[in-house]
C-alpha cells in the first residue's frame, strides 16, 4: 500500500487511527499496541501477502537472538551468536536482492547458463535488514535491555518507516513505545502530523511525479542508443536530480508526519542536502540514518580513522562502495558508490591540505562557499546519472553529452522531440529554487519538534492558525487532484 494512494489516505489511515485511540482511551494499552502491529502487518501484506511469513519469521528469529545476545553481551559465545545472526539476515537479503545479479556475472565470465527462478524483491527488505543487524550488534555490546516482545514487533513493523526508512535505531523508538501517554489523543499531534504529511504528499505527487515526465523519456532515449544534445542530457539529469530529491524528501516528510499522528517521533533522514557545500556535508544531510548506519556498523568496525590516513581513505572508499551496492544489484550502483567514495577521499584530502597550509579560513569566504556548493552539486548530479541509468553504457553516454563531447548547439537542442523545452525548464527551475533557498519542512515545524533531532527554525514557521490550515488544505486538494495514477516512491526499489 502506498502513502500516496486513496486506499491509504481515506481508509487505512483513518481506521487505524480511530481504533488505536479508542483502545488507548479505554486504557487498553497492550491492545492498542497489538492493533498497531496488526495494522502494520496488513499494510505490508497489501503488496504481497506471501511475504508476511518472511517478515514474521524474521521478527521471531531476531527477537530470540537479541535476547540471547543480551545475556551473553561481550562474551565469546555471544560473538558466535552475533556472527550467526548477522549471517542469517544477510543471507536472506543476499538471496532476494543479489542472487540473480551474482549468477548473471558468473554466467558472463564463465559462459555458463545457471539461473534461479524469478525472485521478487520483498519491499523494505534492505531497510529492515539493516535495522535488525544494528539491533543484534547493540544487544551483543550491551546497549539494549530486555524489551517487551510486542514493542519489538512494533519497532520492526511500524508502518510509517517500514518500507523505506528511516533506518530506526532501537533507542530511537523503543522507549517511546513504553510510554502510556503515547496512546492518548492529542490535537497538536494530529495537526502537526497531518500538515507534515500533506506537504510531503505535495512534494511527491505534484513536484516529483511531474519532473519524472521529463527525466524518464530522456534516460529511455539514451538507453536506446540515441545521441542526446548537450541541453537534452542536462535537462534529463537535472529533472531526475530534483525528482529524486522531492520524491525522497516527500517520503521522509510523510513518514515523520504519519508517526507524529500516533505520538511517535522518528529520526531525521533528510535535511536540505542540495545546500551542502561539500560531499562530506552532503552525506550528513542525505539519507542521514543510512549514513550513520554505514559509519557505526561498517566504517568504524573496518578501523575507521584509527590506523592512519591511508587506511582511513581505504575504509571510506569501501564503505561507500558497499553503500552503493546496498542500493541495488547492478554495476551502476557500484559505480555510483565508487564515485562518492572517490569524492569523499578528495574532500578529506583537500581539507587536510588547507589545514596544513593555513588556508582553512578560505571556507568562510562567500566566493569560496559558492564555488564549493556549485562543485558539490555538479558532482552529485553526475553521480545521479549512474544511479538512474539502466546500465553503465547509458550513463557514460549521458555524461559525454553533458560534458559537451557530443557538441553544444542551441539550434539542435531538443531536436529529438523527447520533451518540450518550454515545459521542462519552469519545473526544473522552480524545483531548484525550492531545494536551494526554501526552508525545509523540519525548519518550518521546528517549534513543534517533529523529529528526534532539533534543527534551526525558519524565519516563518508553522503555527496552529487559520492561515496555515487554509494553506495546507490547498496543498491537500491540489495533491488529491494529481493522484490519478499509481506512482511508487523511488526508494521503494531499494
Amino acid at each position: 500500500m502506498l502513502f500516496n494512494s486513496f486506499e491509504f489516505i481515506f481508509f487505512f489511515l483513518p481506521i487505524t487511527l480511530v481504533v488505536y485511540f479508542f483502545l488507548g482511551r479505554r486504557h487498553l494499552h497492550q491492545m492498542a499496541m497489538a492493533w498497531l502491529v496488526a495494522a502494520s502487518l496488513f499494510f505490508y501484506g497489501w503488496w504481497n501477502p506471501a511475504y508476511l511469513g518472511l517478515l514474521i519469521g524474521s521478527i521471531l528469529f531476531n527477537f530470540a537472538f537479541g535476547a540471547a545476545l543480551a545475556r551473553h553481551a561481550g562474551r565469546r559465545r555471544g560473538r558466535a551468536l552475533l556472527v550467526i545472526g548477522i549471517a542469517a539476515n544477510l543471507g536472506v537479503l543476499g538471496y532476494f536482492k543479489y542472487a540473480n545479479f551474482f549468477l548473471e556475472n558468473v554466467n558472463l565470465l564463465t559462459g555458463a547458463h545457471w539461473q534461479f527462478a524469478a525472485v521478487i524483491l520483498p519491499l523494505g527488505i534492505s531497510f529492515i535488514t539493516f535495522q535488525k543487524i544494528a539491533y543484534l550488534v547493540d544487544a551483543w555490546q550491551g546497549k539494549t535491555r530486555e524489551y517487551d516482545f510486542l514493542h519489538f514487533c512494533l519497532f520492526v513493523t511500524f508502518f510509517p518507516q517500514l518500507i523505506a526508512g528511516p533506518i530506526v535505531h532501537h533507542r530511537d523508538v523503543m522507549p517511546q513505545f513504553a510510554q502510556r501517554s503515547l496512546h492518548v489523543f492529542h490535537h497538536e499531534n494530529i495537526a502537526v502530523g497531518l500538515s507534515i504529511f500533506i506537504i510531503g504528499l505535495f512534494k511527491k505527487v505534484v513536484i516529483a511525479d511531474h519532473l519524472a515526465q521529463f527525466a524518464t523519456p530522456i534516460f529511455t532515449a539514451a538507453a536506446g542508443g540515441t545521441t542526446l544534445t548537450f541541453f537534452e542530457a542536462w535537462t534529463g539529469a537535472l529533472a531526475y536530480t530534483f525528482q529524486l530529491y522531492f520524491d525522497f524528501s516527500g517520503y521522509s516528510d510523510m513518514a515523520i508526519g504519519l508517526a507524529r499522528l500516533f505520538g511517535v517521533k522518528l529520526p531525521l533522514n533528510f535535511h536540505s542536502p542540495y545546500k551542502a557545500e561539500s560531499i562530506i556535508d552532503f552525506w550528513r544531510r542525505w539519507h542521514m540514518t543510512l549514513s550513520r548506519f554505514l559509519r557505526d556498523y561498517l566504517y568504524i568496525p573496518l578501523g575507521g580513522n584509527r590506523k592512519g590516513e591511508s587506511r582511513r581513505y581505504l575504509n571510506l572508499f569501501l564503505t561507500m562502495l558497499l553503500g552503493g551496492l546496498w542500493h541495488g544489484a547492478a554495476w551502476t550502483f557500484v559505480i555510483w558508490g565508487a564515485l562518492h567514495g572517490f569524492y569523499l577521499l578528495v574532500n578529506h584530502a583537500w581539507r587536510l591540505l588547507l589545514e596544513k597550509t593555513g588556508f582553512d579560513t578560505l571556507s568562510t569566504r562567500l566566493a569560496y562557499r559558492v564555488a564549493a556548493w556549485l562543485l558539490t552539486f555538479v558532482a552529485v548530479v553526475v553521480g545521479w546519472v549512474y544511479f538512474r541509468a539502466s546500465d553503465a553504457q547509458t550513463a557514460l553516454a549521458m555524461v559525454r553529452s553533458m560534458s559537451g563531447l557530443q557538441g553544444v548547439d542551441m539550434t539542435h537542442a531538443f531536436a529529438n522531440g523527447f520533451i518540450e523545452h518550454g515545459k521542462a525548464l519552469p519545473w526544473v527551475m522552480v524545483a531548484a529554487l525550492l531545494a536551494w533557498f526554501a526552508p525545509n519542512t523540519q525548519q518550518l515545524f521546528a517549534s513543534q519538534a517533529p523529529a528526534l533531532e532539533k534543527v534551526a527554525p525558519a524565519r516563518i514557521g508553522w503555527v496552529p492558525s487559520t492561515r496555515w490550515a487554509l494553506g495546507v488544505a490547498v496543498l491537500a486538494l491540489v495533491s488529491l487532484y494529481h493522484m490519478n495514477r499509481v506512482s511508487e516512491f523511488l526508494y521503494f526499489q531499494f
